[in-house]
């Protein structure tokens, strides 16, 4: 009977009930494209990273200058992986394509496997001492081996999110895939954890790692070098001449630590900015909200001074009317609800569901707390009005 009347009092005064409305909804929009934001990048946080990348280098070097022919070059990697691994500050070495974790460098190919074919997998070209360096956790089979070379099947070792994509809950190691043409067999010979490669905030793609054999040396330019504590400035300095001297042409040494919190802040300092204009919108709302029930209750004075005059009790009059907020709100919802379910059901932005669904939980409870806490002041200041003095003013 109770909600029955607030709804016919709603009704009645749905023309100045039409702005509290308004702003109800754009707040819900507003703060759900924040929480999924928010989430997004937390649930990419959460997962493990996949690799250690402490006391990794990375070593970009022209390769011009190199000898041309196959089995000089080969003699030629030979000889530097050698020198280098004789250094003590040098705990392990791997070549590798451009496109390590935290570089700006991206490679793709496609796969298929039972006449479904698989996009835009990251395909990293890797020595064989490559999950050495970077401490890959190895989930299924093996790593690659020199004897890999003259297998009959090209062998690839892929990462778990593919896997699971692929075969399920299957053993992936023995399987054979094809390219993304289905005219080459790749033999699976291994599984790895996902790696998040684009910084801590960014998922891990489907992976898949293929051994850098001596066709590909000419094209090589990336050495991986994974240090002892002891390495310095000193040791960095003499690695870079003998680096120099070695290639006859440019060389670049970074530190992968380094990389990897500059790929981070590319992440955090826009959700920082977002966060704030965002927070300042909320407020800007939240005064509005205060202001309209403010404005409310002293146009309601005479209804409020002549139900206290007939025995209505100060509190129910100020549960009325935070009630009233929250029934508004509860309209407004279920209307922002219904434009923030498209997302998860037409996938936008490929972002799992589960990101919107809890994004739309978190904003509905943010809603409901803004509206009481806007209103509690209100509906306390209603309740202390003077019947009498009300209904002399009316």
């Amino acid at each position: 009977m109770m909600f029955r009347h607030l709804f016919k009092l709603i009704w009645n005064k749905r023309k100045q009930n039409f702005l509290f409305l308004s702003e109800i909804l754009i707040s819900f929009l507003v703060i759900f494209a924040v929480f999924s934001y928010l989430t997004y990048y937390y649930q990419n946080y959460s997962k493990p990273l996949g690799f250690d990348y402490k006391g990794v280098w990375s070593v970009s070097y022209s390769n011009g200058q190199l000898p041309k022919d196959r089995d000089s070059l080969v003699i030629f990697y030979d000889n530097l992986t050698k020198s280098l691994k004789s250094m003590p500050q040098i705990e392990n070495i791997t070549f590798s394509s451009s496109n390590y974790p935290y570089s700006d460098s991206f490679m793709s190919t496609g796969l298929t496997h039972n006449r479904r074919k698989y996009d835009r997998v990251s395909n990293f070209m890797v020595g064989d001492d490559y999950q050495k360096v970077w401490n890959v956790p190895l989930l299924e089979g093996r790593w690659f081996l020199p004897e890999d070379a003259v297998a009959k099947d090209k062998g690839v070792i892929i990462n778990e999110t593919l896997k699971n994509e692929m075969f399920g809950s299957q053993k992936a190691a023995g399987k054979l895939i094809g390219d993304f043409d289905d005219k080459n067999k790749l033999k699976v010979i291994g599984v790895v954890a996902d790696i998040k490669a684009n910084g801590d905030f960014q998922p891990g793609n489907n992976a898949m790692f293929s051994r850098l054999d001596t066709g590909y040396l000419r094209w090589t330019g990336t050495l991986l070098i994974k240090v002892r504590p002891n390495a310095d400035a000193t040791f960095e300095s003499g690695l870079y001449k003998f680096m120099a001297t070695a290639t006859h042409g440019a060389v670049e040494i970074q530190h992968v630590d380094e990389m990897r919190d500059s790929r981070n802040k590319q992440t955090i300092t826009p959700m920082v900015i977002f966060i704030i204009i965002a927070t300042f919108l909320i407020i800007n709302v939240a005064l509005g909200l205060f202001g309209v029930l403010w404005y409310n209750i002293n146009k309601r004075k005479g209804e409020i001074g002549l139900r206290m005059a007939i025995g209505a009790s100060g509190r129910s009059v100020s549960y009325q009317l935070v009630l009233e907020a929250l029934i508004l709100a509860t309209i407004s919802l279920i209307v922002g609800c219904f434009f923030a379910v498209q997302f998860p059901l037409l996938s936008v932005f490929n972002i799992p569901a589960s990101v919107y669904l809890v994004s739309m939980l978190l904003s509905v409870l943010f809603i409901y707390l803004l509206v009481l806490f806007c209103s509690l002041y209100p509906g306390k200041q209603a309740a202390g009005i003077h019947p009498a003095i009300a209904l002399h003013e009316e």
